[in-house]
């Protein structure tokens, strides 16, 4: 059965999530709930280096919550995406678009 598992901490300016595992349609559940809730508020970090494969669905949720925080004017940051994470986020072709730090310290 497919996992993920999600650690939460906040910052000054930003709210971390911390992800591990599989994000398929079988796991957002969660995932999707917390970062459209998170991102109404604060800048987000998902913290993906962890992250072992992502489909359709969890890019899905990726992608709407950029979108919310440019409307709500909160930031998503992608930080430290493992290579199975890069490589669907690339699948995208919106690379260049996401906000990829190495460090919570890169939060604006």
């Amino acid at each position: 059965m497919d996992t993920m598992r999600i650690n939460e901490k906040r910052g000054a300016n930003y709210m971390l999530l911390e992800l591990s595992g599989i994000i398929n349609s079988y796991t957002y559940g969660e995932f999707k709930t917390k970062s459209y809730s998170y991102i109404r508020e604060n800048n987000l970090v998902l913290d993906l280096s962890e992250v072992t494969d992502i489909d359709s669905s969890g890019l899905g949720v990726i992608m709407g919550v950029f979108n919310d925080g440019e409307d709500t004017g909160f930031k998503l940051y992608l930080m430290r995406p493992s290579s199975a994470a890069y490589k669907a986020l690339d699948s995208t072709g919106f690379t260049d678009t996401f906000n990829i730090i190495h460090s919570v310290t890169e939060v604006l």
